[in-house]
């Protein structure tokens, strides 16, 4: 057994708003973690759990576009209506995932759903942008609602807790998302005192999100809201819960390309940024009120 070494644990930065209804502690890029670094993750926010007060007009970020990756928002509390150009449009709740894969282009918009809106109450949502390959990166867009029902499961011995798999595989038990590099992406439900071991490629890229709880880390103890990166060494990661707990891991394989980053596009060269603006401003993304 090999242990993959911690490289290092981050406490949740000072946190921003994204439009008004999402406060976000971003964890990369930043923090020592480059653009490259969590490839094929380029960008994780985190909105830590906090109570809106009920709104009538639901807090949310309006019409904005996107070329070259993937979004993938993961609902922990509260719920999140989304629409896009290429004309899908669905609503996530605790639990649940939203996939969307911008590739060529699209412009979308993410509120709060409006009977949780009425309501307010516990919000906590993590977002995280997923790079494509050069050869994927105009690909047509497409949009995964991946409800409770479509997460696989596995039952961690000794009533430990349980793996909910979103991407790839855990113990013979694969995901249901699809996904265009091989990718890693689960969230670990523990019971106090409950454990469990994971075994991850030496050269993924990997991380952990402690959602809910304190717990140990390859004996290491790991506060909430904190993120763990990993170096590239080893393959076994040992997790342990203090009480109970909720981890979200993520590893993928590393896109080895150069990348070209502005605002909401990543691409792989200057001038494919400056494509991506000019198709935009001609309105080649789609149409959203």
């Amino acid at each position: 057994m090999s242990y993959k070494t911690i490289q290092q644990i981050i406490a949740p930065p000072p946190p921003s708003m994204v439009g008004d209804g999402f406060r976000v502690h971003r964890f990369f890029p930043g923090n020592g973690i480059g653009n490259k670094r969590m490839s094929p993750f380029f960008l994780m926010d985190y909105n830590a759990r906090i109570d809106f007060s009920a709104k009538k007009e639901p807090r949310g970020v309006g019409v904005h576009p996107h070329r070259g990756f993937e979004t993938v928002t993961i609902a922990y509390h509260g719920s999140v209506a989304h629409q896009d150009s290429a004309g899908h449009s669905g609503i996530i709740e605790q639990g649940e995932v939203q996939w969307m894969t911008a590739g060529s282009g699209i412009l979308h918009k993410e509120h709060h759903e409006e009977s949780y809106s009425q309501k307010g109450g516990p919000f906590q949502m993590v977002q995280l942008w997923v790079n494509l390959p050069a050869q994927y990166k105009m690909t047509p867009p497409k949009y995964q609602a991946i409800t409770k029902d479509k997460i696989q499961k596995y039952t961690l011995p000794d009533d430990s807790g349980l793996v909910e798999v979103i991407a790839g595989t855990y113990n013979d038990v694969k995901g249901p998302a699809s996904t265009f590099t091989p990718l890693e992406v689960y969230n670990i439900r523990l019971n106090p005192t409950g454990s469990a071991s994971l075994q991850l490629p030496e050269m993924y890229h990997t991380g952990l999100l402690t959602v809910q709880g304190g717990i140990t880390v390859n004996g290491k103890e790991v506060a909430q809201d904190h993120f763990v990166l990993f170096e590239n060494a080893g393959t076994d990661i040992s997790i342990t819960a203090a009480e109970e707990a909720i981890v979200l891991v993520i590893s993928g394989e590393p896109i080895d390309e150069p990348l070209a980053v502005y605002g909401p596009f990543v691409m792989n060269t200057h001038e494919e940024l400056q494509q991506a603006f000019e198709d935009y401003n001609k309105g080649k993304f789609g149409y959203l009120e």
